[in-house]
């Protein structure tokens, strides 16, 4: 039996990881904000977001899935969905 996680609990890790290992300002953290204009995400980040990722959700990103990843939100709806695909 698989245990889908909440939405919810879902961004709060997403954030939390964010914070912590990408250290992103807590206030910066905005579901309309832009990863690399508003959080100053580049691609280093990324590169590391992708690992991060794949440790705490256990699965991998592509890149080209990313081309669309413009703002955090867009970033929760795409773990979101890998995660509990519907």
């Amino acid at each position: 039996m698989t245990i889908l996680m909440q939405n919810e609990e879902i961004i709060n890790k997403i954030n939390q990881l964010l914070i912590e290992e990408i250290e992103i300002n807590k206030e910066q953290i905005r579901h309309e904000a832009d990863l690399k204009k508003d959080l100053g995400i580049d691609s280093l980040d990324f590169v590391d977001l992708f690992v991060i990722i794949e440790n705490n959700f256990g699965f991998k990103m592509k890149a080209e899935e990313m081309i669309e990843v413009k703002t955090l939100q867009d970033f929760y709806s795409y773990i979101i969905q890998r995660i509990n695909p519907n």
